[in-house]
Order: C-alpha cells, then sequence, then structure tokens
C-alpha cells in the first residue's frame, strides 16, 4: 500500500457522505474495533498476571531440575557423583530428598501424607522456609525439620487441618507410619510398618495443591523408617543461578550421571499445568476474536456502501489513468485506516485500563480466599504485536470483498 492510496483513503473517509447512515456504519466499524481490541489485550493481560501468580506459587515448592528413578521409587547416587554435581559452577544449590506416602494420626483425627524428608539444604533450594506460620503465639518463626532422633515436622496447611493441627495452640505431638520395602507378599506389621511420634514444628502455606498433599521432616529419619541405603534416594532437587540455564545444565547432568535417571525442568515437572494453561490462553483468545469478527461484518457493510457512494470518483480516477489494481488498494486502504484507527485506540484504551488496575486495584476479586483481593493485570508486548497483527488480518480480509468490486465495476462518466 502507497501513501497515495491512504491520501485517498483518508480523503474519502472524513468527507462528508450524501447518505448519513454510511458514516454511522464506519463509526460503529471502529468502536467495535476499540472494544475488541481492548477486550482480547485486557483478558490476555489478565490471563498473564494469573498464570504469573500460579507459576511463581508452583515455584516455590517445585525446583529449576529434579532428578528422579526412571522406574520404581529410588535412584542410586554415589557421594563421587554427588561431588561432580556439587561441582557445576551454574548450580546455586541442591538438595537430597526422600519421598513416600505416610499415615499420620492425632488422636482420632488421621490423614495420608506425602512426607519428604529432606536435608538441610532444603532451605535454601526451595521457598517454602519463606512461607511459614507460626504454631503459638510464643513461638519463634523457622524452618525445623529436626535430626534422626528427634524428627520435626512442617506440615502443609491443608493436611494440618484434616488432623486438627491449628495455629494459635501448643505444638502437637503426632504418630507416624510409614511402610517399608517388603521381600514378601503378606505384609508383616511388626516388620513392614515402621510406626514413631514426631512433633510438629511449623505449616507452611502455598498453593492447595501442595498444603493439602505434602508435610517436610528429617531424611535421616525417613531413611532409617524406610530401611533405605546410604546412596539410595527419591530424588535430587536443583536450584540454578539461572533458571533460563536449565536445558543446558541438564545435558551436563546427563553426561555425570548416565543412563537410568530422569531429569527434568520445571515444565516438564508441572507438563500437565502448563499445557492446560496455555490451551486455556489461545481459547479465550479464539473465543474473544469473534468480537473483531462481528467488527468485521461492519466493516463490510460500510466499504460497500462507500463503493456505492464513490462510484463517480471511481469512474474519474479510472479516466485519469487509475488502473483496477490502484482502485482496489485504494479501498484496502479505507479498512486499514478503519483498522488502524480502531486498534490504536483500543490499545490506548486497554493500557489505561491495565495501569489503573495494576496502581489503583479498581476491579476486586470476589470471595476473600484468594492470595490477592483484586485482578492481577501483566502487559505483555508480544500480546500487543499479536492482537495488533489479528486486527489487520481481519481488516484486510473484511475489506477484500468491496474492494474487489470496486475494481471490478464498469467505469463510466455518463449520467444515468
Amino acid at each position: 500500500m502507497s501513501l497515495l492510496n491512504f491520501l485517498f483513503a483518508w480523503r474519502y473517509f472524513k468527507a462528508k457522505k450524501s447518505t448519513n447512515a454510511i458514516n454511522i456504519i464506519a463509526w460503529i466499524s471502529i468502536i467495535a474495533v476499540i472494544i475488541g481490541t481492548a477486550a482480547l489485550i485486557l483478558v490476555l493481560s489478565v490471563f498473564n498476571g494469573f498464570e504469573g501468580l500460579v507459576k511463581s506459587l508452583y515455584s516455590t515448592f517445585y525446583t529449576d531440575l529434579k532428578i528422579s528413578p526412571v522406574s520404581g521409587k529410588t535412584i542410586l547416587i554415589t557421594p563421587e557423583q554427588l561431588q561432580k554435581v556439587k561441582d557445576l559452577h551454574e548450580i546455586k544449590n541442591f538438595s537430597l530428598v526422600v519421598e513416600e506416602k505416610a499415615l499420620l494420626q492425632n488422636g482420632d483425627y488421621q490423614s495420608v501424607v506425602y512426607l519428604k524428608g529432606v536435608d538441610e539444604n532444603y532451605r535454601y533450594t526451595t521457598g517454602v522456609a519463606s512461607h511459614l506460620v507460626r504454631l503459638s503465639s510464643h513461638d519463634t518463626l523457622g524452618y525445623d525439620i529436626g535430626n534422626e532422633d528427634q524428627p520435626k515436622l512442617i506440615l502443609g496447611a491443608g493436611v494440618a487441618n484434616a488432623i486438627h493441627v491449628q495455629t494459635g495452640f501448643d505444638p502437637f505431638t503426632l504418630k507416624i507410619y510409614l511402610p517399608r520395602k517388603s521381600n514378601t507378599e503378606q505384609i508383616n506389621i511388626l516388620e513392614d510398618i515402621s510406626a514413631d511420634t514426631i512433633d510438629v514444628s511449623g505449616i507452611f502455606l502455598i498453593q492447595e495443591d501442595f498444603d493439602n498433599k505434602y508435610g517436610i521432616t528429617n531424611i535421616d529419619f525417613v531413611k532409617r523408617a524406610l530401611k533405605l541405603g546410604p546412596d539410595e534416594y527419591s530424588n535430587i532437587e536443583i536450584a540454578l543461578h539461572d533458571p533460563s540455564r536449565a536445558d543446558a545444565v541438564k545435558q551436563e547432568l546427563k553426561k555425570i550421571l548416565g543412563a537410568g535417571y530422569l531429569i527434568q525442568n520445571k515444565f516438564e515437572q508441572n507438563q500437565s499445568l502448563y499445557s492446560v494453561m496455555n490451551l486455556e490462553r489461545w481459547v479465550i483468545y479464539g473465543i474473544l476474536c469473534l468480537i473483531l469478527v462481528v467488527a468485521a461484518f461492519n466493516m463490510v457493510g460500510a466499504l460497500t456502501m462507500l463503493v456505492l457512494e464513490k462510484q463517480k470518483d471511481i469512474s474519474v480516477l479510472h479516466a485519469l489513468g487509475g488502473n483496477r489494481n490502484f482502485i482496489q488498494k485504494i479501498f484496502l486502504s479505507e479498512g486499514l485506516l478503519i483498522a488502524i484507527i480502531g486498534g490504536g485506540a483500543g490499545m490506548l484504551l486497554a493500557l489505561l485500563i491495565a495501569w489503573a488496575q495494576i496502581h489503583l486495584h479498581l476491579i476486586p476479586l470476589q470471595g476473600g480466599s484468594f492470595l490477592i483481593d483484586y485482578f492481577p493485570v501483566k502487559l505483555r508486548l508480544i500480546d500487543f504485536l499479536l492482537v495488533g497483527a489479528t486486527v489487520f488480518v481481519i481488516a484486510l480480509i473484511a475489506s477484500w470483498i468491496p474492494a474487489r468490486k470496486a475494481a471490478l465495476q464498469e467505469f463510466s462518466l455518463r449520467s444515468e
């Protein structure tokens, strides 16, 4: 499209029409594009805000990399392999973990929990330690998993509620039962079930998926209870200095450890979550594009009426040397002009509303049970580019039919 085409298009757009309905339909088209553009950007931005919030919560519990067994429950990691892992300069910290289901009992209340036995590095590898709540007013808010002989338990808030371990009261001592390895089909309660007592030292509150499922304690206690070997673990959780280097570090770990180990980044550990969120994003995008399709119908009507209005002008341009391609480009430019005005105004409107929501929290979240009390908003350049491209394509398709009709009509300066 040349500048001359847009000059003709702009002149036709602002010129007074013989039929006022043409102006009305044209402005309805622009308003529809403004609403559609703003709605697309704002909804995608709110989705970005929730996505970022959910990912940050999951990142608190899941680490940048995780080494686990390809099959079975445990992996064997020798001290030599651990030293090589430790020597990788891109690894910030790592924690050895033993995980198994356990039964917790508090009087008449009991609950199954995924028990994570962790070492002292775990508090520096994940963000769990920063999401603890006090058990009672005289307790200090600290991370304490105890030792092998006197283990301490940090419970998810949902599990704690299920067995009536509540904040504001004295620390609780629970009974804990863990299944051990058995070489026989029949279970011997005395040999195959470990029964101990454990003190609750804290409660973490992160997200329901973790709060209702996990408890964290000392790894040596869990290994003893499960009768695991000295080099036997469930997984290794790794934090990196630069999370964007996860895939490169993953390849280095494969060289160190060899086969038989499953090494996953954050996306792979939560593949179903990220896949669903990505699918939801595109479904929302597709549904909101219908608003722009409605605007396109108005645009077709406005341009078709404009072609009928400007039949004499088209004949004059043809007589002056303008070919059919030139005529077609003028009306294509008219459609793109409507898209540019509507799309530009819609983006500015979306920016204004998003800024107000970010700084003033105008639209609250109802219910009061979420971590935040307002809709989160996160603007991304890629959303503006995507929406801009969508508006451009829809406008181009909508203006093609009337523009083609204008180019193919018979030219005549003779008055009927």
